[in-house]
């Protein structure tokens, strides 16, 4: 053994001497004892690698778990790679696509195949899983030249990966092989199939639902959540791809190599207003009938709130209806008041961070017709006061309340629900990398946040990437629990905002130091980002949701 070359294994702050060559597994299971119990991913320099990665140089290497939020990414996409050798093997010539996550699973269908997918397809498609698993078969990593790839891809029927291909021109490609198939991720799989002990397949709607672990008890399947309104609106847009032949990365980036993107931009924002207008048509017809006089806007963090109010409060005009708007941040408790989390820090997230009861009172006494004074939070001194504003609803007015909250029974459970219109905001992202590469939701609003955080918080990718896990905890807990509560849902994505968002994150993403954890998440974002073409903002509305994030909006925010 070359004592010369070591590894530091993060996992037990030690060096450990390796021979040039070694896999990640090979040195894993001669090590004594075991750094970690589980490990089906590594960190290597703070970049996530498979285990059969090979070290020839010094490395500082930390074993990762399905605790880990990559690992657990790895398993769902190896799971998807077993499943498409399945479909292989019982259908061949069948196009496998998964289309987004919903329901606590991945949306998959037969694309351009209609309504052929049934219990007795489904059945033999899981079999045939569970078959590949048992037999425990390596996923191979291979690196070879784009264009000899493309031909492989090509033969194997994979034309959308092939179209994605063509448009990026990288010099190598990284690529798996499961027996006689092969398959590209942008991120790296599990080291064989029979780590994937967990996983389930339903019949969902008109295709099929992949389930994995439910990791807060892994040895489970998740379990199915009835979303039939954010499968309804997933739905919707993927309809609109399909119609402008727009639904993959590589069909954007021909579209804006082809100067096809200012009419790209122009349909999708016309969209947008199209939905802002029926939802606001929706709420006069129920205002006019007697209900509707509260409007609750909600949705996680990054999801275009702010301005999906503005542009909703535009539509209410439209329709002869003025809104008055309550900040809900006003009704903080004071500092000294607020509940604290797990790690004794201030959840400024939770609920009970409102002051519930008299924020019911103030809008009970609202819609009465009484004038109520209306509060002002002063966040200097974490203090709630009154400055002499006051309030009070006229017979064509409305009360529009935006906040994490706003779907939620009980922060206004003193107000029938036949006063309330409840709307949900996320961007549902529709468009996928390529039939078997999805674009997570979670990962849109984070750029989001990235680049807005760094335009107008002074805050470092870095800040933002360590804070992401907290802002996710809050939105399982306090958010997507009650988003089918929504009488509508908008969706605030637009098919061609990472191309436009790419140049703005990329160099914020870039400065996050390869030193620190915090790096990771930054590598696979540019990573992802690698796929898309660039595209200018100039096309873009003021009026644009997307201008919250990247500047130049007529709205005063």
């Amino acid at each position: 053994m070359n004592t010369d070359l070591n590894i530091y294994c993060k996992n037990i702050e030690q060096y450990v001497p390796v021979t040039g060559g070694e896999s990640l597994l090979e040195i894993y299971n001669r090590m004594t004892p075991k750094p970690h119990p589980h490990p089906v991913l590594a960190l290597v320099n703070h970049k996530t690698e498979d285990l059969h990665f090979n070290v020839y140089r010094p490395k500082h290497v930390e074993f990762i778990g399905l605790e880990h939020a990559s690992a657990q990414r790895a398993y769902i996409r190896s799971l998807c790679m077993v499943m498409y050798k399945a479909v292989n093997d019982r259908y061949p010539g069948k196009r496998l696509r998964f289309m987004h996550s919903v329901s606590g699973g991945y949306y998959c269908v037969f694309k351009h195949e209609g309504n052929a997918i049934t219990a007795e397809v489904v059945e033999r498609i899981k079999s045939k899983m569970e078959e590949i698993i048992e037999h425990d078969i390596t996923f191979v990593g291979h690196e070879r030249l784009t264009k000899d790839v493309i031909e492989m891809l090509r033969q194997q029927g994979l034309n959308d990966k092939v179209r994605l291909l063509s448009t990026i021109h990288q010099l190598y490609t990284r690529y798996y092989q499961l027996g006689d198939v092969i398959d590209s991720f942008y991120g790296p799989l599990l080291p064989s199939t029979g780590y994937l002990k967990t996983f389930d397949l339903q019949l969902y709607e008109d295709g099929m639902l992949l389930l994995g672990p439910n990791w807060s008890q892994p040895e489970q399947p998740a379990r199915v959540v009835a979303q039939p309104k954010m499968f309804q609106a997933f739905t919707e847009y993927t309809h609109f791809n399909d119609i402008i032949g727009v639904d993959d990365v590589g069909m954007l980036n021909k579209a804006i190599k082809s100067e096809y993107a200012a009419m790209l931009i122009g349909v999708a924002e016309a969209l947008h207003n199209k939905k802002f207008a029926e939802i606001a048509h929706d709420i006069a017809q129920r205002f006019r009938q007697g209900g509707a006089r509260v409007v609750l806007i909600a949705g996680p963090s990054s999801s275009g709130k702010t301005t999906s109010s503005k542009r909703l409060a535009i539509q209410l005009v439209t329709n002869y209806i003025m809104p008055k708007v309550i900040a809900l941040d006003n009704y903080f408790v004071n500092r000294t008041d607020t509940p604290r989390d797990e790690t004794g820090d201030y959840d400024y997230e939770s609920l009970y961070a409102l002051d519930l009861k008299q924020f019911n009172q103030d809008l009970t006494d609202l819609l009465a017709g009484k004038e109520v004074k209306m509060p002002t939070y002063n966040f200097a001194l974490g203090q709630r006061e009154y400055r002499g504003n006051t309030l009070k609803l006229k017979e064509n007015e409305i009360l529009l309340i935006e906040g994490i909250h706003g779907l939620n029974p009980e922060l206004t459970k003193q107000i029938p629900d036949e006063q309330k219109y409840r709307l949900f905001v996320s961007a549902l992202t529709t468009l996928c990398i390529d039939d078997h590469n999805w674009i997570p939701t979670t990962d849109n609003r984070l750029l989001r946040r990235i680049v807005r955080d760094a335009k107008y918080r002074g805050a470092s990718a870095r800040d933002t990437i360590a804070r992401w896990a907290s802002v996710r905890r809050g939105e399982e807990k306090w958010i997507f629990p009650y988003q089918e509560n929504a009488d509508a849902m908008f969706n605030s994505s637009l098919l061609f905002e990472l191309a436009v968002m790419k140049d703005y994150a990329e160099p914020v993403l870039k400065e996050v130091p390869a030193d620190c954890p915090e790096y990771a998440e930054a590598w696979r974002l540019l990573r992802f980002l690698s796929y898309f073409e660039s595209l200018e903002e100039k096309d873009i509305p003021s009026t644009s949701l997307l201008r919250e994030f990247l500047g130049g909006s007529s709205f005063h925010y």
